[in-house]
């Protein structure tokens, strides 16, 4: 292969990897300001702007998390994974690249959260720190959980296996999740188990 073959092969992927990614970031300017705003209303120490952008690590983590998602999605597998250990270097929070992540996701202090390889998050997720999104099988295939829109999942929580957290629910501070939580409800404890229904 020449080298300007070569050359145009790398710019041809350098494009389509631009466009994937401005994909991922649709709505640029409009997404940013949503994540910003996530954090604006759902965290009360939270008191401008420029300190959430500044100073949250679980902001940082997630806008990683896009750009490492669009890069596993155009294949680049190493670059995506190498990008996912920097950011977890310096946040403390380990998303998978190939994780989906829904809009307005707030991550609150966020250090040791882990969010497996097929986990799924909705809309206006809200997790605190120490959470794990694990999965329980060793076989290549959806081994993660799949949480609906507006679920809560508390400190320290482990939510592990392909189960889902429907929408709305609650999780309790270090709860063990290994069976499905229905729309609305709160579960606690180990094992997790419902105490209230909404």
């Amino acid at each position: 292969m020449s080298q300007e073959s070569f050359g145009k092969r790398v710019s041809a992927k350098l494009d389509a990897l631009r466009e994937e990614i401005e994909i991922q970031m649709s709505g640029g300017r409009s997404l940013i300001l949503e994540d910003i705003g996530a954090y604006l209303s759902r965290d009360p120490a939270a008191r401008n702007w420029y300190t959430v952008v500044f100073c949250y690590p679980g902001l940082k983590a997630i806008w990683g998390h896009r750009l490492a998602h669009a890069l596993w999605q155009r294949h680049w597998y190493f670059a995506a994974r190498l990008l996912s250990q920097v950011v977890r270097f310096f946040t403390g929070i380990e998303i998978h690249p190939a994780a989906h992540l829904g809009r307005r996701l707030v991550i609150d202090h966020g250090h040791g959260l882990v969010i497996g390889e097929t986990a799924v998050v909705g809309d206006d997720v809200t997790l605190y720190q120490g959470v794990t999104l694990g999965g329980t099988s060793l076989t290549a295939e959806k081994r993660h959980p799949t949480l609906g829109n507006g679920a809560v999942v508390g400190a320290g929580a482990v939510v592990i296996g392909d189960i889902t957290v429907g929408d709305g629910a609650k999780v309790g501070a270090n709860a063990v999740v290994t069976k499905d939580v229905a729309a609305g409800a709160t579960v606690v404890g180990v094992p997790a188990t419902e105490v209230v229904r909404g």
